[in-house]
């Protein structure tokens, strides 16, 4: 069985607490339980894990102050997926707290914070509990138990046998209590237990029960700090007019008028995260836009200005050129090709698209003679403090960072150009400047989610049955787009002028010195359908369009590539979809478990009236998610009626986020499927705000049923994979409807 899949046990962890938490005693009487990640280290922090009297604080998660403040540092950013929630449910279910007692900080920068699997302070890829699951607990779980050896020692006890934790209490079987807050001092004096066992999962109390957003309170009254809502005193507003075209430069430029207008502080020229544009900075934000309006540039369009047909024919040439990186081999698909009976062939083409989050890209920073402070709503604050770094004249270590709320991330706030264009700005007048975007620069200065197109062929042998597939991919590398910071954030120690080194070793080391890019081809080269003879082929097309994570990333694109052609093979061999890919998902018994269910709860066969039926399934981030789609058509219009979605993530911590994700990514994905579709023309996208580049509408959802596989398998990510399946589910029911097979998205009927 995949390790990830392994079932969690009270018993082995797998980590060892020596390596992974340490115990000391403050100079105040407190205690201080550092927590260090395995891999990370203490290099390049600044500050981290210093505590002021009578508190007892780790580095990375946890402090409890003698009134009994407990005070959680989360090191995930929450942006609405719940990371707030579900890490304090873990943390709690071990200390024995209720999650409301837990008080929540958002982690500043510190290598203690990075997500053990990028090596980077990073949310992203539907990690934030797969990747803390047992971590946190096995923090909460030995500070209880040295709590509860304290306890032992002031009622002079053998033993902690007969004492138990409940509610930030350490209580002995005859009654008597000590709270959390009176035992730190002398917690402080003991070693980290060894053999502390974790809670069973039939003793758990939160996990898997706890549905209480923890962070609903602070967002429904306006007590969550989003960045956008940051302000300090005597800040200044900035907006930037950016080169329409990617690569573009300022031709002429006449700033007199703007610069005249009410309020204005400066306009300039800048160059930031490999852009160009005219900064207008005013004291407040509408002097600043009025007077943007006042600017004359005529900009310099570069020579290779790609537009999207050339972008595509690009592709064309390349898969018709080149074999590219053979990324599955099973079997010998060409011998399987040479003794066909017949081939079923198609070619995909799937569109830029754009994040859309609903908080436009902001950020605030002062900076002045004692170095430099951001606010910044960012998925990698590791990385914002390279960014702010690289264009200003700080080190690394004179630069704080700040985390905000986020009104949606999405994988856009993992690029930090919005945070690098504010540090330029405020380094040039040393006075805290706020940036904002309108949506219309949003849209347009994106890093998308890549266009792709992609050409598969099944061989069917002489038998009839499918014998054979292969699968071929032009598409660009994001890595090359994100390892500019991304590098010099994994060494924060480096010097400043090492950092266009090390972006460029991550580069030439990819799959070796850095991380290998499979975003390209995830889910496509683990293809789970027993086909026997399997070629999958990625041919690195770069058309020079800035691109970036998009959520479910890969797994987007190959999710609706893979289960439409799969749901063709079906028909080719004239079975009924769900069956031919329940008898082709043998080795995969939990797919197949997942089908049956989602079969079951959308009564497959048998569709809402006046509608048909599609299915797919597709695994990400660990996750397998079913989707069935019932689809009204009338005419060249169509409607989604009901999603029926089951979804396989292990063990859940908080049931009702699961759904919340489930349904937030099934509205997520009609919306691309039906309107998601950024067009280039002479290097500049046409889209601008939601007149023509749409969200999905109230009256449009479905109905969404979400049914959650009941199992205790470690978690595995929910944040995105309920996005790949829908889809495919939505177009392979308009064929069944009208026996048109829709190959580009978005989905538009003839």
């Amino acid at each position: 069985m995949d390790k990830s899949l392994r079932t969690s046990t009270n018993t082995n962890t797998g980590l060892s607490r020596r390596s992974f938490l340490k115990a000391s005693a403050l100079s105040s009487g407190g205690l201080l339980l550092s927590v260090a990640l395995p891999g990370c280290t203490a290099i390049g922090m600044k500050n981290q894990g210093m505590v002021s009297a009578g508190e007892w604080q780790s580095n990375a998660w946890l402090r409890i102050d003698t009134d009994n403040r407990i005070t959680f540092i989360l090191d995930r950013v929450e942006m609405g997926q719940g990371t707030y929630t579900g890490l304090v449910t873990l943390l709690a279910e071990e200390l024995e707290v209720d999650p409301t007692l837990v008080q929540v900080e958002f982690a500043g920068v510190g290598s203690a914070y990075d997500n053990p699997l990028y090596k980077l302070q990073i949310t992203g890829g539907s990690t934030s509990v797969a990747s803390s699951f047992k971590r946190i607990r096995l923090a909460g779980a030995s500070a209880r138990e040295m709590l509860k050896q304290a306890a032992a020692q002031v009622w002079a006890l053998e033993n902690t046998s007969t004492l138990h934790c409940d509610n930030g209490q350490v209580i002995h079987s005859s009654g008597k209590t000590l709270s959390y807050g009176e035992l730190a001092s002398i917690a402080a004096t003991f070693s980290v237990p060894e053999d502390t066992a974790l809670k069973s999962p039939d003793e758990y109390r939160y996990i898997g029960k706890y549905n209480k957003r923890l962070d609903a309170l602070q967002k429904v009254t306006g007590q969550a700090v989003y960045g956008v809502d940051v302000e300090l005193p005597g800040m200044l507003y900035a907006v930037i007019s950016r080169a329409p075209a990617f690569g573009g430069t300022v031709k002429t430029l006449d700033s007199s008028a703007a610069k005249a207008a009410s309020g204005v502080v400066d306009v300039f020229q800048l160059q930031a995260a490999g852009r160009s544009g005219v900064a207008v900075v005013a004291r407040s934000y509408w002097q600043a836009r009025k007077a943007q309006q006042l600017l004359q540039i005529e900009w310099q369009t570069p020579e290779i200005a790609p537009s999207s047909d050339a972008i595509f024919a690009q592709y064309a040439r390349d898969l018709d050129n080149e074999d590219g990186e053979q990324v599955r081999d099973d079997g010998d698909f060409d011998a399987a090709a040479e003794q066909a009976a017949s081939t079923l062939t198609a070619e995909y083409q799937l569109p830029y698209l754009a994040h859309a989050t609903l908080e436009p890209q902001n950020c605030v920073v002062k900076a002045d003679a004692d170095g430099m402070e951001v606010w910044a709503p960012t998925q990698s604050a590791s990385m914002a403090r390279v960014a702010a770094g690289k264009h200003s004249r700080y080190s690394l270590d004179d630069i704080v960072i700040h985390t905000t709320w986020i009104g949606g991330g999405f994988g856009r706030r993992i690029l930090q150009d919005y945070v690098a264009e504010c540090a330029v700005i405020a380094d040039r007048l040393q006075q805290p400047v706020k940036l904002i975007w309108n949506r219309e620069e949003d849209t347009a200065h994106d890093w998308y989610r890549p266009a792709s197109l992609h050409r598969l062929q099944a061989t069917i042998g002489a038998d009839g049955k499918a014998s054979g597939w292969q699968h071929r991919i032009a598409h660009p590398k994001v890595f090359e787009w994100f390892v500019g910071d991304a590098a010099p954030a994994q060494y924060p120690f480096m010097p400043k002028l090492m950092f266009p080194m090390l972006a460029g070793a991550g580069k030439l080391g990819e799959g070796i010195l850095a991380p290998k890019d499979s975003s390209g081809y995830e889910g496509a080269n683990d293809v789970p359908y027993a086909l026997g003879n399997i070629d999958v082929r990625f041919i690195h097309s770069e058309p020079g369009v800035p691109v970036g994570y998009w959520r479910s990333v890969g797994f987007s694109h190959n999710g609706f590539v893979t289960e439409s052609f799969i749901d063709e093979l079906a028909h080719q061999q004239k079975q009924d979809p769900l069956n031919f890919r329940l008898e082709l998902l043998a080795q995969h018994p939990r797919a197949q478990s997942l089908l049956r269910r989602v079969a079951q709860l959308a009564d497959w066969g048998r569709p809402l009236p006046g509608c048909h039926q599609g299915v797919a399934i597709h695994k990400s981030f660990n996750t397998w998610v079913a989707q069935i789609a019932d689809v009204q058509v009338e005419g060249k219009t169509f409607s989604v009626k009901r999603v029926v979605c089951a979804v396989d993530c292990g063990q859940a911590v908080n049931p009702d986020m699961i759904r919340a994700q489930m349904e937030g990514g099934i509205n997520f994905a009609l919306t691309a499927a039906l309107y998601g579709n950024i067009t280039l023309k002479d290097g500049a996208v046409q889209q601008s705000n939601f007149h023509d580049y749409a969200l999905l509408r109230m009256p449009e959802a479905p109905a969404i049923v979400v049914d959650i596989a009941d199992n205790q398998y470690d978690p595995t990510g929910v944040g995105e994979p309920g996005v790949p399946p829908l889809a495919p589910a939505v177009a392979n029911a308009l064929f069944s409807a009208t026996g048109q097979r829709l190959r580009r998205l978005p989905l538009h009927l003839a």
